[in-house]
């Protein structure tokens, strides 16, 4: 599609500096640029881009000064950066407006699918699931009997959902995300190197606007459900196990576990490959750095640790100092020993 600089600023609410009828057809990194493309600047360590960009419109900051001429068109609008995340935004809805079912797909007679839904190629809907308005369910999707999906929430191309697991309204679910396998529940038996498995009979239940990254996996509740609150963003590659609860609005960065039964709080925030032992509690707006080892609940709220037991972080980072110098310490150690003691 193409737009004109005019039509830009009046979405933008913004006011053009150049020519307002030049169009473009597509967005671009300020650096790399080319004709008939939008690009903006907000960091003003990309300011020297703005004098070589190939880009037909720039959008940028009202209080934006140039110290030399620029070709391109200039947008200016109060925040440059949030008004290109707006038109991010409003593209990327215009890229995904896709409707229909197709004729490939396989769905229930028995479930119940809203107006408005999109529904790829060999997509699978099991028996009485229930999809709200607006859902768009990419090819090779796979969901289970008695799922409900709400509205304008988006499945990518092969997430799984399995049986009476509850998704919210307005999730962005990425593509090879799990929800609803079973727990790793067994039981040690008697004979040597024997575990019987538990039955995993309970759900996974979403709440709205929660974005889940690709190949995340979260386990069905043993009994109960599972539960990831509402505005929740899991990263790639997190594993969530059976009977964990995810407080509201809580950001989760990549290849961080959380073992069963344990209970987050909202707002709060957990770097990489951090991992979280079983049956914890964790307060409220608590900050844990990447690669930190939790094996105790954390209850006070706003706390901020790291490291692997984790602890405060001011104290971790006094302590590297530490760690760092310990083969240093070691020989000073020895050292003195051969002074006291003898070699």
């Amino acid at each position: 599609m193409t737009f004109s600089a005019r039509q830009i600023a009046d979405l933008l609410k913004g006011e053009v500096e150049g020519d307002p009828k030049i169009t473009v057809h597509k967005l671009a990194k300020i650096e790399s640029g080319e004709p008939g493309s939008l690009t903006f600047l907000a960091n003003p360590v990309y300011t020297p881009y703005i004098y070589t960009t190939q880009s037909s419109i720039v959008v940028v900051n009202r209080d934006f000064v140039p110290d030399q001429p620029v070709k391109a068109t200039l947008i200016r609008v109060k925040d440059a950066y949030d008004a290109f995340a707006s038109l991010l935004e409003m593209y990327n809805q215009i890229k995904m407006n896709k409707t229909g079912i197709s004729d490939k797909a396989s769905i229930a007679p028995n479930s119940h699918i809203g107006d408005d839904v999109y529904i790829g190629e060999f997509a699978v809907i099991g028996s009485k699931s229930v999809i709200g308005d607006n859902v768009k369910i990419y090819p090779q999707v796979f969901i289970g009997d008695n799922v409900t999906i709400g509205s304008n929430t988006i499945l990518f191309p092969g997430v799984k959902i399995y049986s009476d697991c509850k998704v919210g309204s307005s999730c962005l679910i990425h593509s090879g995300v799990v929800i609803g396998s079973d727990g790793f529940g067994f039981a040690p038996q008697q004979q040597a190197h024997n575990f019987r498995k538990v039955a995993q009979i309970g759900n996974v239940e979403i709440e709205n606007h929660v974005e889940i990254g690709s190949n995340t996996t979260i386990d069905r509740a043993t009994l109960g459900s599972t539960i990831i609150r509402k505005g929740v963003k899991l990263d790639n590659l997190i594993q969530i196990a059976h009977n964990v609860e995810i407080g509201e609005n809580t950001v989760i960065a990549a290849q961080t576990g959380i073992a069963g039964s344990t209970r987050i709080g909202k707002n709060c925030m957990i770097g990489g490959q951090v991992g979280i032992t079983g049956h914890l509690t964790i307060a409220d707006n608590v900050k844990i750095g990447a690669q930190s080892g939790i094996s105790s609940s954390i209850k006070k709220e706003g706390h901020i640790i790291i490291g692997t037991p984790a602890i405060e972080a001011s104290l971790y980072r006094r302590s590297v100092v530490y760690f760092k110098n310990l083969h240093k310490l070691a020989s000073d150690i020895q050292q003195l020993k051969d002074h006291v003691f003898g070699k």
